[in-house]
């Protein structure tokens, strides 16, 4: 069964990216929105079965706020706020996994595994 799931680590602090809001859209529809818990990652996957059909998609994460949250002082207007990830999926039945790697002022991405 396919699915894409999604890990946010947080560079800035080493730690993994607790209560980042993350989106999801396709086609420019938002398919769906959800948090990282406290290993940085979403509860369960952010589609999976069926809901994952070949395609491209975009991943939102809003980084701003989750540094603003825990305290890091950000200029204004913020040189990341949100992190846009787009990306093809052409296998519904594969695991797609995109890590965010993040920190004020860089980001970095890859498929995982």
């Amino acid at each position: 069964m396919g699915q894409l799931t999604t890990h946010v680590l947080d560079t800035l602090s080493g730690r993994p990216g607790a209560g980042v809001r993350i989106r999801l859209f396709h086609g420019g529809q938002l398919l769906v929105e959800s948090r990282t818990g406290a290993n940085g990652r979403t509860v369960a996957p952010i589609l999976a079965g069926d809901a994952l059909l070949p395609g491209r998609y975009r991943l939102e994460f809003d980084v701003g706020d989750y540094y603003r949250g825990i305290g890091v002082s950000l200029p204004e207007p913020a040189f990341l706020d949100m992190v846009p990830v787009e990306f093809g999926m052409a296998d519904g039945d594969a695991h797609y996994h995109v890590p965010l790697l993040i920190s004020p002022f860089a980001y970095s991405t890859y498929r995982g595994s």
